[in-house]
């Protein structure tokens, strides 16, 4: 059960960043005077530099998690094959934030602060998904 609490502690503080970061996104976009822009830099960068290592510890844990108990089982688990597929997608997802943050650190930004908004969604439906796949079990 300890290693079922920790990943679940480091996922939390892990999306809590996948929510705020593209948030930052928003503003950013819509900031026009320089100073503005500088300070979303800053928070960028150090919110995705704190988010990183809660994705790793979250993904060491699952790993962990999926070695000690699921390991024999996993060929029949359809569901649990399902999550660790939308799991991949948000490493992605949060890997593509990073580049974000590169590129609006660079004044390269080509996205207008709606794109931002929609963006800022995603994570919510892969939250959705994969706690209701890890508790339901459905498939």
């Amino acid at each position: 059960m300890w290693l079922k609490a920790w990943h679940l502690i480091f996922m939390v503080t892990w999306f809590a960043g996948l929510f705020y970061l593209p948030r930052l996104f928003v503003y950013h976009a819509q900031t026009k005077d320089e100073a503005g822009r500088e300070r979303f830099k800053i928070m960028e960068r150090k919110l995705y530099r704190f988010t990183t290592p809660w994705m790793l510890l979250t993904l060491g844990f699952g790993i962990w998690m999926l070695i000690d108990y699921a390991w024999l089982a996993f060929g029949d688990m359809l569901w649990l094959r399902i999550k660790l597929v939308l799991v991949a997608l948000l490493v992605v997802y949060h890997l593509y934030c990073g580049k974000l943050v590169s590129d609006l650190a660079r004044d390269q930004n080509r996205h207008s602060h709606v794109w931002y908004r929609w963006f800022n969604e995603i994570p919510v439906f892969f939250l959705f998904a994969i706690i209701l796949l890890a508790t339901l079990r459905p498939v």
